[in-house]
């Protein structure tokens, strides 16, 4: 039974995963420009950051994408996944790991992955 004995790595792991995938879901669509992405980069990080094991989240809209998808007659876009670039690191019991979601060109897609595992 040894083998199939979930590890504080899993549950790291796992943790990590919900944390990118609420942040993605629950954010998209968010009203954003140029003016308020810094308070939104700063409102996801807030939000994410009261979750049980985040020992600490960076998140950073890219400004050129954004700026390339303003509504020219209202001055404001909704925050899209290819926008974000995300890091975070979840400690569980002994493990910690560190996660992202960035956007992969050669997919043409924002993919979360793992980075890193202690």
């Amino acid at each position: 039974m040894a083998a199939n004995k979930i590890t504080d790595r899993d549950n790291a792991l796992f943790e990590a995963g919900i944390k990118l995938g609420a942040l993605y879901h629950q954010f998209t669509g968010s009203p954003v420009n140029l003016k308020t992405a810094s308070s939104l980069e700063q409102a996801i990080q807030e939000s994410i950051s009261v979750q049980p094991f985040v020992e600490s989240i960076s998140v950073k809209i890219d400004r050129d994408l954004l700026k390339s998808k303003l509504n020219s007659e209202f001055g404001y876009t909704e925050l899209q996944g290819p926008m974000l670039d995300v890091k975070i690191i979840v400690k569980y019991c002994s493990s910690r790991v560190k996660v992202a979601m960035e956007f992969d060109s050669e997919l043409n897609y924002p993919l979360m992955k793992i980075e890193s595992l202690e």
